[in-house]
């Protein structure tokens, strides 16, 4: 599936900033949620919130303040997405 170049930059640039031993396992998993994610929307191309919401949905809760770092520090806004949810912070 095609991606958002922008959004496609962004994300490459946040992997590689992940920890080396879980780099790609990241990209793997997040990858194919967030095309998951664009093709329940029918959308033609992933975005900035499919890839948001692929990373809140299955982070584990030890890396989930580092996920919420990098996201911040690469430019995705996951707040105008209504994340986080459940609470968390």
């Amino acid at each position: 599936m095609e991606w958002n170049p922008q959004v496609q930059e962004k994300f490459k640039v946040m992997i590689a900033k992940i920890p080396v031993f879980h780099r790609g396992i990241t990209e793997n998993a997040v990858t194919l949620k967030a095309e998951e994610n664009a093709i329940s929307r029918k959308a033609l191309q992933v975005e900035e919130q499919d890839v948001v919401g692929a990373f809140f949905s299955d982070v584990p809760s030890p890396f989930y303040s580092m996920m919420i770092r990098l996201l911040e520090q690469n430019g995705f806004d996951y707040k105008k997405y209504g994340f986080p949810k459940n609470g968390r912070k």
